[in-house]
């Protein structure tokens, strides 16, 4: 078996990203852009006044064959929060409507205006789940965890609260319905050959569940945790 890479802050921006490209998007979620030459990722995470650890913390996170919960991540939750405000933008402003306009653009010719229908009524659905999501994140943890970054402390809530929902409702209800429009697409919708666009956006709506799940485990496996210790510090003091 061929042992995970884990990068290090010694190691160049440049090798990280053409060895795994996916954490392309680690990049644009912490406001780091291109044109770091053969700068270090401590380099170049200090001239752009992110923590490095915090960035590694993700980075390797992400490249991770088998995501596990950190106890005590080591990170600066100004730099996740940063990181996890980013990404909800990229998915509500950006990825969701690029693959929906995509759909459009493949469904287009088909004869079967009741599939196509069916089809985007699914799409939009599973869109406004994950909108409904984060922007409650937005507007209650994000600004809870922001109070805590500032030491206000609530006494009847706790972030694991949060965790108890994230687990237990949103996630399947956002799950169950990509799954049912997976299932449309893939074993019902009629073709006579082969929809190159289709099978493209296709391809866009996995990789797109994949970086939503990854997204999630980060705000379960890494986020939490880090709050949960700042939580106890606060309250100790």
């Amino acid at each position: 078996m061929i042992k995970q890479h884990i990068y290090r802050d010694s190691d160049k921006m440049s090798d990280l990203i053409c060895c795994n490209y996916s954490l392309l998007q680690v990049l644009s979620r912490f406001g780091i852009p291109m044109g770091f030459g053969n700068k270090t990722v401590k380099e170049v995470c200090n001239e752009q006044q992110i923590d490095p650890k915090t960035f590694l913390c993700v980075v390797n996170f992400i490249a991770s064959d088998e995501p596990t919960k950190m106890e005590h991540p080591e990170i600066k939750l100004n730099d996740l929060l940063l990181y996890l405000q980013q990404a909800h933008i990229y998915f509500i402003d950006f990825n969701l409507p690029t693959i929906r306009k995509k759909l459009v653009d493949a469904l287009e010719l088909s004869p079967d205006r009741t599939i196509t229908t069916s089809i985007l009524k699914f799409f939009d659905d599973y869109a406004a789940e994950v909108r409904r999501h984060m922007e409650y994140e937005n507007k209650n943890i994000f600004q809870y965890i922001g109070e805590l970054i500032q030491g206000n402390v609530q006494e009847n809530y706790s972030i694991i609260e949060f965790e108890k929902m994230h687990k237990a409702i949103d996630d399947k209800h956002v799950e169950a319905k990509l799954s049912d429009l997976k299932n449309i697409i893939i074993k019902y919708y009629p073709s006579q050959q082969v929809n190159y666009l289709l099978n493209s956006v296709l391809a866009d709506i996995f990789s797109s569940e994949r970086e939503l799940a990854l997204h999630c485990y980060i705000e379960d496996y890494i986020l939490v945790p880090a709050v949960l210790d700042l939580e106890k510090k606060l309250k100790k003091s």
